[in-house]
């Protein structure tokens, strides 16, 4: 697991540690030592923190004019037992919201496994976005089946044609345009 970065190609556009209202704003990253793990594996150490023991993310892109953000996550999700969903809205969700951001994409290939608990928080980061969305691409499919069998997908764009995204083929302005086009086309 050491050997997966972070998207690093969109660098030139948004860097969240450059960021001075991005919740890693200042945060300064080591390329050779690798504190962060998930169970007995390191983890690159270009992931971010956000409390949890096994789940980490990557703010790829935030755009505040067209207030959106990319996010890339790494792990496994469990709501179970450390309610990541509280840490992810917490710590990086709220912080974001704070600043106008209704529209969040969040990259999910290297989630492994999902285990659910009540969908509280998912239900209250609905409730947040008022005219925006939440869309989870690319997301195994027994991740989005554990998912879809705790009710997830209620408060939560996912799966069909957002499962099946070149994502990295594109520049980020791109790719939350393929997202809302999709995310649009649903609601219609």
């Amino acid at each position: 697991m050491h050997n997966l970065e972070p998207h690093y190609n969109w660098q030139h556009y948004y860097n969240a540690q450059d960021d001075a209202l991005s919740p890693f704003y200042n945060r300064e990253y080591s390329e050779f030592e690798y504190t962060n793990h998930i169970y007995n594996f390191v983890i690159h150490p270009q992931w971010d923190d956000m409390g949890s023991e096994t789940l980490y993310l990557k703010i790829l892109y935030v755009d505040y004019d067209k207030k959106c953000a990319i996010i890339e996550l790494i792990g496994e999700w469990n709501d179970a037992l450390s309610n990541d969903i509280m840490l992810l809205k917490r710590e990086v969700i709220d912080q974001l919201q704070q600043h106008g951001i209704d529209k969040y994409i969040v990259i999910g290939e290297n989630v492994l496994n999902f285990h659910p608990s009540d969908v509280a928080y998912y239900e209250e980061w609905l409730d947040d976005v008022n005219d925006g969305w939440i869309a989870f691409v690319n997301f195994r499919p027994h991740v989005i089946a554990e998912m879809n069998t705790a009710n997830i997908d209620s408060y939560i764009n996912m799966g069909g044609k957002l499962n099946d995204i070149d994502w990295r083929t594109y520049p980020p302005i791109q790719f939350y345009d393929v997202v809302n086009k999709i995310i649009g086309n649903r609601l219609n």
